[in-house]
């Protein structure tokens, strides 16, 4: 398979910081809205460089959603940030009515998402905000898996007209996509040319996915890895074309099993092309306290469980 190698670790929600640097030097319509988290969004250079474009609204995520929807219709590009469980969970009456349903031009960034977060606990572990925002029309749900990726997506989410979900982390996971990648809204991403399995993946799991596929190369499993960034609109095309390559289908998500990468990929399947099928996420529970290699252990998003799911899945398939 490809040789994937990092040489560094950053956190995801610093592409985003990065890339609203950016556009706030390249854009002058692009303005950003904060709730009390400059900081952990890494919102501090654009608020610092542009302080007539920042808005600090405090712990106010509902009054956030209602400002950036106002300034979207004025013409502006609103950026809003705060933790995934409050700019998806604290205001969702707000996003469907004021972004989705009126399709305004607003971006959510919603970071320290999934279980990830660690030792904050289960009230700050949002892991069903990819169920909660597919399931609304208009929107636009993006999970990426590293810093590069996240830049990219962030700068692709100011180019699109619409409201979008943009979903980041908070430790520092590996750098391993390529700089200046051409993200497309809506396009996987083939990591690997396979034959026997797929497994599709999203955000900081993806890294997790290489490590098992390269465990299962050396058992002699032929491993397609597709990393999907986004989750809606997902991208069947990809999705039908290796299923029918593989015949099995394994996903990997930091997510609920319940309404995420899963069963996005089941809706696309069951329509076009059923084949076997398994699911790795969260099984239906609230997260724990714990650090986040901890508790990837114990909700099984490492490279050994990956592994043991797919030699699982291909026995199902091999006897079908």
């Amino acid at each position: 398979m490809n040789k994937f190698n990092f040489k560094e670790k950053k956190d995801t929600r610093s592409g985003f910081g990065d890339a609203l640097t950016q556009l706030g030097q390249e854009n002058e319509n692009v303005v950003a809205l904060c709730a009390d988290l400059t900081g952990s969004l890494k919102m501090n250079d654009f608020a610092k460089n542009h302080p007539e474009r920042f808005f600090q609204t405090g712990i106010a995520e509902a009054n956030m959603t209602g400002l950036a929807a106002g300034l979207a219709l004025s013409g502006k590009i609103p950026f809003i940030g705060t933790f995934a469980v409050f700019a998806a969970g604290r205001n969702y009456d707000q996003i469907r009515l004021a972004l989705a349903y009126s399709y305004t031009n607003v971006k959510i960034a919603a970071s320290h998402s999934g279980i990830s977060v660690g030792e904050d606990g289960a009230s700050h572990q949002m892991i069903e905000d990819l169920a909660m925002m597919r399931s609304l029309p208009n929107m636009v749900v993006i999970n990426p898996c590293d810093y590069n990726q996240t830049k990219a997506a962030t700068l692709a989410a100011a180019e699109y007209f619409g409201p979008v979900y943009l979903r980041f982390g908070r430790p520092k996971v590996p750098v391993f996509m390529p700089n200046n990648i051409d993200f497309k809204i809506g396009k996987a991403i083939t990591l690997n040319e396979g034959t026997d399995l797929t497994i599709i993946a999203t955000g900081h799991p993806v890294w997790e996915t290489i490590e098992a596929a390269q465990e299962l190369e050396k058992q002699g499993i032929s491993v397609e890895i597709i990393n999907i960034h986004t989750i809606k609109p997902i991208d069947s095309a990809a999705i039908i074309a290796s299923a029918k390559k593989t015949g099995a289908v394994l996903t990997v998500e930091e997510h609920s099993i319940l309404g995420g990468l899963g069963d996005a990929v089941a809706h696309v399947l069951v329509q076009n092309f059923p084949v076997p099928m398994e699911y790795i996420g969260i099984n239906d529970t609230f997260g724990e306290s714990g650090k986040s290699n901890q508790l990837y252990e114990k909700y099984g998003l490492t490279p050994q469980n990956i592994v043991n799911k797919a030699l699982n899945l291909l026995e199902r398939k091999n006897n079908k």
